[in-house]
C-alpha cells in the first residue's frame, strides 16, 4: 500500500524536475548565443566599461561605494555588487557577462513555476506561464542586455518572495514572514520596479490563496508597504536631482501615452515584431485614441471583477498586468522613451495567467478541446522561441542592435546617434559616423549627445575650432554636462587657450568627481601655465587612481613622468616610466628608464 501512494508522489516529483530541465534548457537553446556578444554602447559604460568602482573588483570600499553610490539615477546597490563579483571572476570578458545574466533569468523562470505551482497546486497552467516568461521575444531585451542585470535580478527576488509568502500563508510565523521580508528587499535594491510587490501580494490574496480578511491582510503587509513607500520617495527624489525625471513631456501627453502603452504592450505580447532598443516619443498623440485605450482597460477592468466568482484568476492576473507597470508606464517620464520591452518582465506575467488559467477552464468545461489547447501551447512557446533567438541576435553588438531600430521605427535620433557613436571607434567607419550622427541632429536638433560625439568626430580629424560650437551646444541644454565639458576643454587646450580651458575641466570634475580623463587632462593643461606644476602633478595622480592598470593609462603615466622629472623628482619619475612599460612596453621607454638609472649612479 505504501508503494502505491508513493508512486503518483514520485511522478509528480519528476515531472517538476522535467519542467525545470525544459525551462532550463530552453533558455539556453535561445540564449547561449549570447557567450560571444560585446558590451553595447548603452549604459554597459555606467555599469561596467567604464565604472572605476565596479572595475576595481570586489573590495570593502566597492560595497561600500555600491551602498551609497547613485548609477544611472538609480540606488541599485545589489545590482552593482553583482556587476563587481563579475568583473572579479571574469574581468572584461563580454560574453561571460552575457550568461550571468543568462543563469539569473533561468532561476527566476523556476523561481515563477515553483511559486505558481505552490499557490495554485496547478502545475501545467504554472509551467506555461514559467515557459512564456522564459522564451517570449519581449523580454530579450532584459536577459541579453548586461545593463538590465537589474531585471533579471529583480525578476528572481520577486519570485522568491511569493514563494516565501505562499509558504507564510500556508503556517504563519516570525521566522517565515522574514523570510518574506528578506527577499523582498533584497528585490528593492536590485531594482525599484519592485515597488508594487506588496499589492501584488494582496492580488493573490484574493486569488488563488482565498484568505481575504480584512484588515489582516492589509496589517501584514504595513512593513512591506513602508518599504516600498520609502524605496519610492527616495527614487524619485535620487531621479529628479539628477535630472533623469523632465517634464520635456506635458502631463496630458504623458497621460495619453500611458493608456496607449498598457495596449501597445499587450500587442506586443500577442504579435512580438519589429522590436527595438529604443522607440521614440511619438510626435503626434491624439484624443480618440487616449479615450480607445482608456474604453478598453475600463471594459476589461470591469468584466474581470463582474466575473471574480468564477473567473478569479482574471482579476489577479488583469490588475497584476495594470499595477505592476504603474512606476514604468510614463506618468512620471524618467528618460525619452515611449515605452520599452524591458518594462514588460514582470507584468506579462499577468497576462500569462488569464490565459493559462481560461484554457485550463476551457478544457474542464469541454474535455474534447484538451488535445487543441496543449498543442496551441506547445505551439505558441515553440514560435516564442524562435523569434526570441532571433531578436538576442540582434544583440550581438552596438552595430546591429541600433541598425535594427533604425530599421524598424522612424525618426529614431537615438539609434542613430548610438550608432554614430559606436562607429566613431573604428577608423575606417568615421565617415559613417558623421552620416549617423548628422541624422540623428537634422531629426532632434537639441540631441545634446549627438552634438557631443560629432564635436568628438572633430576632434579625431583635429578640427578643435570646428568642434567648439557642438560642445557649446550641448552645454545649452545640460550645463552640467561632464563629457562636453571636459572635451570643450580639449578643444580649448589644443587651441593653446589654457586659461579658458581649465575652468571646463574644473566644471566637468565637480559635475563627476570620478571623470578620470578630465582629472588627466586638467593636469596636462596645468603643467603648461608657469607655477602650476604641483597642481598639474595632483591632478595626473587623482586620474591614476580612478584608471584600471591597462594600456590606456600608459601615455598618462608618461606623461607624468616627465612632469615629475621636469621638476628634479626623478625617482618618482623612473617609477611612472616603468610603470608605462608594464602597462605597455616601448623601447624608448625602456632606454629612458636606463638613462635616468645610469644618471642617478
Amino acid at each position: 500500500m505504501s508503494q502505491t501512494h508513493e508512486e503518483p508522489s514520485q511522478r509528480q516529483a519528476r515531472l517538476d524536475l522535467a519542467i525545470w530541465l525544459g525551462l532550463i534548457l530552453s533558455i539556453f537553446a535561445v540564449y547561449a548565443q549570447v557567450g560571444q556578444f560585446d558590451f553595447i554602447g548603452y549604459d554597459d559604460d555606467l555599469y561596467v566599461l567604464k565604472n572605476p568602482h565596479v572595475l576595481a573588483g570586489l573590495t570593502p570600499a566597492t560595497i561600500l561605494w555600491a551602498f551609497t553610490a547613485v548609477t544611472a539615477s538609480n540606488w541599485l546597490p545589489v545590482t552593482l555588487l553583482s556587476h563587481t563579483l563579475d568583473v572579479q571572476l571574469f574581468g572584461l570578458q563580454s560574453g561571460m557577462h552575457h550568461l550571468v545574466n543568462v543563469v539569473f533569468h533561468a532561476l527566476a523562470a523556476v523561481l515563477l513555476f515553483a511559486a505558481l505551482q505552490r499557490a495554485t497546486r496547478a502545475r501545467w497552467p504554472s509551467a506555461f506561464v514559467a515557459f512564456v516568461f522564459a522564451l517570449h521575444p519581449l523580454h530579450v531585451e532584459s536577459v541579453a542586455w548586461i545593463s538590465e542585470r537589474k531585471d533579471v535580478l529583480s525578476a528572481g527576488f520577486f519570485f522568491l518572495t511569493i514563494y516565501g509568502y505562499v509558504r507564510y500563508t500556508e503556517r504563519p510565523g516570525l521566522g517565515r514572514y522574514l523570510a518574506v521580508l528578506g527577499p523582498f528587499c533584497l528585490g528593492l535594491m536590485s531594482k525599484p520596479m519592485v515597488v508594487t510587490l506588496p499589492f501584488t501580494l494582496l492580488l493573490l490574496d484574493f486569488w488563488p490563496l482565498d484568505r481575504v480578511r480584512w484588515p489582516k491582510i492589509l496589517w501584514e503587509k504595513l512593513p512591506m508597504f513602508a518599504l516600498s513607500a520609502g524605496t519610492a520617495g527616495v527614487t524619485y527624489a535620487v531621479q529628479r536631482s539628477t535630472g533623469a525625471v523632465g517634464q520635456i513631456f506635458r502631463l496630458d501627453a504623458r497621460i495619453v501615452k500611458a493608456l496607449l502603452s498598457y495596449v501597445i504592450y499587450i500587442r506586443q505580447t500577442l504579435w512580438p515584431a519589429r522590436l527595438a532598443v529604443f522607440y521614440p516619443y511619438p510626435r503626434r498623440l491624439y484624443a480618440w485614441q487616449a479615450a480607445a485605450a482608456l474604453i478598453f482597460i475600463l471594459g476589461v477592468s470591469a468584466l474581470a471583477i463582474a466575473g471574480r466568482r468564477r473567473y478569479p484568476y482574471l482579476v489577479t492576473g488583469w490588475f497584476w498586468y495594470l499595477g505592476t507597470l504603474v512606476p514604468v508606464i510614463g506618468l512620471v517620464q524618467v528618460g525619452m522613451q515611449a515605452h520599452a520591452d524591458r518594462y514588460t518582465y514582470i507584468p506579462m506575467v499577468g497576462l500569462a495567467v488569464m490565459v493559462a488559467w481560461g484554457a485550463m477552464d476551457a478544457a474542464g468545461k469541454w474535455p474534447r478541446l484538451k488535445p487543441a489547447i496543449a498543442a496551441a501551447a506547445a505551439v505558441f512557446c515553440g514560435v516564442s522561441m524562435a523569434f526570441a533567438w532571433k531578436q538576442a541576435a540582434y544583440w550581438q553588438n552596438s552595430e546591429t542592435l541600433y541598425q535594427r531600430a533604425i530599421d524598424v521605427t522612424a525618426d529614431n535620433y537615438l539609434a542613430q546617434g548610438n550608432l554614430g557613436q559606436y562607429l566613431l571607434r573604428i577608423p575606417e567607419r568615421r565617415a559613417d559616423a558623421v552620416d549617423h550622427l548628422e541624422t540623428a541632429l537634422r531629426i532632434e536638433p537639441d540631441y545634446a549627445e549627438a552634438h557631443n560625439n560629432l564635436g568628438v568626430c572633430l576632434i579625431n580629424a583635429g578640427l578643435y575650432e570646428a568642434a567648439i560650437p557642438h560642445f557649446e551646444a550641448v552645454l545649452r541644454f545640460q550645463p552640467n554636462y561632464a563629457e562636453p565639458l571636459n572635451n570643450l576643454g580639449v578643444c580649448l587646450m589644443h587651441s593653446g587657450r589654457y586659461a579658458e580651458a581649465i575652468p571646463d575641466f574644473e566644471a566637468a570634475l565637480r559635475s563627476k568627481p570620478d571623470y578620470a580623463q578630465a582629472h588627466l587632462n586638467l593636469g596636462l593643461t596645468l603643467s603648461k601655465v608657469p607655477g602650476r606644476a604641483a597642481e598639474a602633478i595632483a591632478q595626473y595622480e587623482a586620474g591614476l587612481r580612478l584608471m584600471p592598470d591597462q594600456p590606456e593609462a600608459a601615455v598618462a603615466h608618461r606623461e607624468l613622468g616627465a612632469l615629475l622629472l621636469s621638476v628634479g623628482r626623478t625617482e618618482e619619475a623612473i617609477a611612472q616610466f616603468e610603470a608605462a612599460q608594464r602597462l605597455l612596453p616601448d623601447p624608448e621607454g625602456a632606454k629612458t628608464i636606463e638613462r635616468l638609472r645610469a644618471g642617478q649612479k
